[in-house]
């Protein structure tokens, strides 16, 4: 899993970067009609990140992970991600991020295939877990407009 540590912690500098220069007042609007702003989607990837680190967690402590489901709306709502400030998400997201990174560098060997079993979503692996939490944080910086160029394989 060092190499997805690794995937995580460049895509996370890289977009550090543009992250820090995004201006603060255009945070607030939606980025597509109806949808959320970029302090909530930030918001999301905060809240996305501390699940997962939870789920990691617990998935490489037991030998079956059962997990309750995600209310991603009522968690943004609850929150309060529109009124938090910019820079403070920014700072949160990339820290946690970090140490997201870090626990899955360090996730065994042995508890790769432990069953999850997240609310009512089909079982996966811890595997599959952290290598989709790291495809969902893309996806939804691509959202916000943030692209960052990631270094090439080695």
């Amino acid at each position: 899993m060092h190499s997805l540590s690794r995937k995580l912690l460049s895509l996370i500098e890289a977009a550090a970067p543009q992250l820090a220069q995004v201006d603060d007042s255009t945070t607030t609007s939606p980025v597509r009609a109806g949808g959320w702003s970029r302090r909530q989607l930030l918001g999301h990837l905060i809240d996305s990140a501390s699940n997962n680190h939870q789920r990691i967690v617990r998935a490489s402590l037991q030998r079956e992970l059962n997990f309750p489901g995600y209310d991603q709306n009522g968690n943004i709502r609850v929150q309060q991600f529109q009124t938090a400030s910019w820079a403070m998400l920014v700072d949160l997201f990339l820290a946690y991020n970090r140490l997201l990174a870090h626990v899955i560098a360090h996730i065994p060997e042995a508890k790769l295939q432990t069953v999850c079993k997240i609310g009512a979503e089909m079982p996966t692996t811890l595997e599959h877990l952290a290598k989709d939490y790291v495809k969902h944080l893309a996806h939804h910086l691509k959202l916000m407009g943030i692209e960052p160029e990631m270094p090439a394989a080695a």
